[in-house]
């Protein structure tokens, strides 16, 4: 009787930690990619390859930060070569794996990461105007509508999760700069990488190692800054009731 209380606490102790831990969800590029382990296993990818030292699946930046941060990984939908917006590399038409036509095949994430702009900048994609509702068609190949498209998109089709921008280093003063408005237009903060090791334009071992270690260093901040803001909204709530108290005082 007292084993198979034992093996009961046990399996509840682990079913509380695997509930408590983080759904982590991506949307991305090749950066993101191995072989075997994006959704759907149609999409195109990168590594491994000869050209970069990234041969292993634990050396990928999402895997090392998943596990090493105690987060559970819900989707990974990488597509390498993959765009923001529908124009792709010569022009192509890439509707078929842009970032805004896979949005929607994310799971049930607590946390989104996009991570892409990268082929956008790469491939000279247009860059558009500025435009956050009643999006064309035709508006969607250009990369300010559509990165405008998708963050509203995510906010609509995941309303309880948290959404983080990964933003490459290197990229066109035009697309950082895009990325930093359109962000901030929707409160997605945005995680800008920097000094990520690469080989053939890819990060490597390295890099992958940096980029965890900086998505990780970013989050953590940011919870700092929310449990302060949280101190400081109950602050607030105590000297209001302190004031209605004191008033209560003097009127007696």
């Amino acid at each position: 009787m007292k084993r198979h209380f034992i093996l009961w606490l046990i399996c509840a102790l682990i079913a509380g930690v695997a509930q408590a831990q983080k759904r982590v969800s991506i949307l991305g590029d090749s950066y993101s990619t191995f072989k075997g382990q994006v959704q759907p296993d149609t999409n195109l990818v990168w590594y491994p390859t000869e050209k970069n030292d990234v041969v292993k699946v634990e050396q990928t930046w999402w895997h090392q930060f998943i596990n090493n941060y105690g987060y559970v990984l819900e989707v990974n939908n990488s597509y390498s070569g993959s765009t923001i917006c529908h124009t792709g590399y010569r022009k192509e038409d890439y509707s078929d794996r842009s970032f805004i036509t896979r949005m929607d095949k994310l799971g049930n994430p607590d946390i989104i990461f996009i991570f892409g702009a990268t082929n956008d900048s790469w491939a000279g994609a247009p860059i558009g105007d500025y435009k956050y509702d009643s999006w064309t068609r035709e508006e969607l190949y250009s990369f300010r509508p559509a990165l405008a498209h998708l963050l509203s998109g995510l906010q609509h089709l995941y309303p309880g999760a948290r959404v983080y921008y990964l933003l490459n280093s290197e990229l066109k003063a035009s697309i950082n700069e895009s990325v930093y408005t359109i962000c901030r237009r929707y409160d997605v903060p945005v995680v800008t990488l920097y000094n990520v090791d690469k080989q053939r334009s890819h990060p490597s071992i390295a890099g992958m190692k940096s980029i965890s270690e900086q998505v990780h260093a970013f989050l953590e901040k940011e919870a700092g800054r929310e449990q302060l803001e949280d101190i400081k909204a109950e602050l607030q709530e105590v000297k209001a009731e302190l004031r209605e108290l004191k008033e209560m005082i003097r009127r007696r």
